[in-house]
Parts: structure tokens; sequence; C-alpha cells
């Protein structure tokens, strides 16, 4: 039997779940505002895995993956315990907003401090009340508004094969082995010797089954890997390939955009990937890639300016390769293919 867990002053005894509101700064309006924590501890020791999704306010699709893994049939079974945090930025959830209202990033905030900006009070928060407690952490990321991004792993993997293994058990094929970012949540976990991922899926403001699906099944295969639950009995051969350098390519001229490179696909020097206009057709610039590579993000808006990013390009040698495997995987993962019943319903 495991110890109880303290959250906010509230102790949570083994065997038992619990939701939190974790008080932070109130609304100018001097509404009170709280931080919702779910807490499911298990009656045997085992990792803590914290789970938290829209650390950027207007990043919705973790939210949804959150919900969908809490009401999983095997989580009040688990060994140790999983914290989860649907919405991390409340006011830009509320706002709708990638930011806190004082436009500063949380995510580039952290550990934070009590006397510091709201942005550096609310990471402190996080910080002594969760992330303290923490073995392990998933981060759920979308791309920015109007930009798509493939579902993806990012992990700084620099001499740390306990967290390479971490991101592989998570099953998505394209991993990218990326530094730690000055401020960041995993910057922090990292100087508190804690593994962290960051998944990457979907865009700002949109629910994106495929991608809802990949996170949730990712979520409960990692907690395999960490032996908080059995793992699948019929193993699917998962196969991830790390990527160790992305670009973005960005537009040559400004104009009207038309993509012919869908996310996912395989792309090589020269190949083009999209057609700039003018609004009356009568100038025409190609977009051509630089090197070999993965499409792993890209922009659903077609009117850019010159210099903005259009294209995400994971550089692989074995581009080819890598698009099967992810072929694959969006096969499995789309409810139309769906073989057996399952208890969620698909958004569209």
């Amino acid at each position: 039997m495991q110890q109880p867990i303290t959250i906010a002053g509230i102790t949570i005894q083994p065997g038992t779940r619990k939701s939190i509101e974790l008080p932070i700064p109130s609304f100018y309006t001097h509404t009170s505002a709280s931080m919702p924590v779910h807490v499911v501890h298990g009656r045997k020791p085992g990792p803590c895995l914290l789970i938290c999704a829209a650390l950027h306010g207007d990043e919705i699709n973790g939210v949804e993956i959150i919900r969908r893994v809490l009401a999983h049939k095997t989580i009040d079974k688990i060994k140790g315990t999983l914290i989860a945090i649907p919405i991390v930025n409340v006011f830009g959830f509320v706002s709708q907003s990638r930011y806190l209202p004082d436009r500063r990033d949380l995510n580039r905030s952290f550990p934070g401090s009590k006397k510091g900006s709201m942005a550096s009070r609310l990471a402190n928060i996080l910080m002594v009340e969760i992330i303290d407690k923490c073995t392990h952490i998933i981060d759920l990321h979308t791309g920015a508004v109007a930009r798509d991004n493939l579902p993806q792993i990012r992990a700084c993997l620099i001499d740390d094969k306990e967290t390479e293994a971490f991101a592989r058990s998570f099953g998505v094929p394209v991993i990218i082995n990326t530094e730690l970012r000055d401020g960041s949540l995993r910057e922090a976990a990292r100087e508190h010797g804690i593994s962290a991922l960051l998944y990457e899926a979907g865009e700002a403001l949109r629910f994106d089954e495929v991608a809802i699906r990949a996170g949730v099944r990712g979520i409960l295969g990692a907690m395999s890997h960490l032996g908080m639950r059995p793992k699948a009995t019929k193993k699917k051969d998962k196969k991830s390939v790390i990527s160790q350098s992305t670009h973005w390519i960005r537009a040559p001229e400004s104009g009207i955009l038309r993509s012919i490179i869908p996310l996912g696909a395989p792309v090589k020097k020269d190949d083009i990937l999209a057609y700039i206009n003018d609004p009356l057709g009568e100038i025409e610039t190609k977009v051509t890639s630089p090197d070999f590579g993965i499409v792993i993000g890209k922009t659903n808006l077609p009117l850019v300016h010159e210099g903005e990013g259009i294209f995400h390009i994971a550089k692989y040698p074995e581009a080819e390769e890598v698009s099967n495997y992810i072929e694959n995987y969006r096969d499995d993962l789309n409810p139309t293919n769906d073989e057996v019943e399952t208890t969620e319903v698909p958004v569209v």
C-alpha cells in the first residue's frame, strides 16, 4: 500500500480518486479562479505521472484526450499515481488565447516565483503543488491557430535512454529530438530529474479525432511502459523513428498559397510543395523543399506574407519508409476503420 498524497491541502488516500480545485489568482472582477486537477491514487506504489493540457490556452485537443483517459476502464486499477490537469492556463482557455491576460507565455515562465508576474506565479503554483510530486510528465499541445501538426512526440533525448524509451512507448511514428527552451515546463522538469514528453498534434481551437485518439493511445501505452497498468495482450508493432533536426520552409513571396503536399507526406530535395500567386494569377512562385524529410506541420491559411512559416519539415534520410509508418498509423486510428465497438463517439 502506498502512502496518501496531498495537493492544495487535500489528502487523497490510496485506492481512491478525487477532483481538486487548485486555487490560482482571481479574475480582476474579483471572481475566484481555480485550476481543475483530478488525482487517481492507486493502492500499490508506482510512478507519479502528470498529464496536462492547455498550457497554451487555445490548444484544446488535450482537454478531450484527458477526459477520455480518465474515463478509460483500466484507470481505477493503476499502480502509482495519475495526476490529470486538463486546463492549466485557465485564463487563456476562457479567452480562447494562447497567452495569459498580460500576454506572457506560461510555457516560458517556469519555474516561476511567488512574487513574479502572473505567469511566474502560476508556474510556481504548478511546480510546488504538482510537479515536485511527479516522476514523469506528458504535456499535451497542438499547432497554433491555422497551423496543423502531425501527431508527434518532442523530447530532449541527449544522453537520456530513459526518456527515449518513454518517448518510444507513446507509439507515434515521429519523435523529434529537441533542445529544451528556457522557461519551459520540460526544462523545469529536467532540472528536477523528471522525464518529460511534449505531444504535438492538430490545430489550436479545434478538435481532431485522429490526434485525440493518438494521444489517448499514447498515454495508455506510456502508462503500460511505466508499469502503471497492464500491457496489451495483443501488442502492436510500434515503429517510431527519431529525427535529429527540423526546419520551417518560409514563403518566398506574399500572396495566395495553394498547398499540394499533405501532412505526413515524404518530400525530396527540390520537390514542389505549393504555389503562391497574386490575386489575378499573373505571377506564380513555386515553394520547394531544400531537403529530404517528412511534413510534420503546415499552415491551413492560404493567405501568406513573405517570410511566414508554411511547412515544417522533419529531416529523415529514410523519409519514404517513415511515411509508410505514418500512413498505416493513421489508417489504424481512423474512426471509419473501427472493427470493435467503442464507448467514445468520434468527434467530427
